[in-house]
């Protein structure tokens, strides 16, 4: 099976609002980022759509890189294109991750170009929370677990 390139899409949320709304330094991370990996940068364009939301949009020699960031929401949604079989977009997206320390994220990991059978083309989904979001889940759970039984208890 031979696979022309890697497409990782990226959902991150409860990202750190000072990250977001701070397009320049998302800039520099990204550059430094591909400088890290041994990506190379071809342009960058930037672009703020309205208050709160702006898109970086970055040709790699390799493919490229979409980022789009919504402060009020403190969600960025990331794509990562390489048009190189072996190349990991994983690297990548590991480096925005450390940058924007979302909660929670979702990942999603397509094989473009997949010229074996269509049955092979199944997405690669990949989700986690953070540990204090967890706790912080867990907790909301058990109060209204406990709420539900003093409620019935007093039936």
């Amino acid at each position: 099976m031979k696979i022309i390139a890697r497409h990782l899409t990226a959902d991150l949320y409860n990202c750190k609002e000072n990250k977001l709304s701070d397009m320049e330094m998302t800039v520099a991370t990204l550059r430094r980022l591909t400088d890290n990996t041994g990506f190379h940068i071809l342009q960058v364009d930037t672009q703020v759509i309205e208050r709160g939301h702006f898109v970086i949009l970055a040709a790699l020699k390799e493919g490229h890189l979409a980022i789009h960031t919504y402060t009020e929401l403190k969600y960025a949604a990331a794509d990562v294109f390489l048009c190189v079989a072996e190349a990991d977009p994983e690297a990548l997206f590991k480096g925005l991750r450390n940058f924007f320390k979302p909660d929670k994220f979702r990942t999603t990991v397509l094989k473009r170009g997949d010229f074996g059978t269509v049955k092979d083309m199944k997405p690669k989904i990949k989700s986690r929370v953070a540990p204090l979001r967890r706790i912080h889940n867990t907790g909301a759970k058990v109060i209204r677990l406990l709420a539900r039984r003093n409620r019935k208890s007093n039936y």
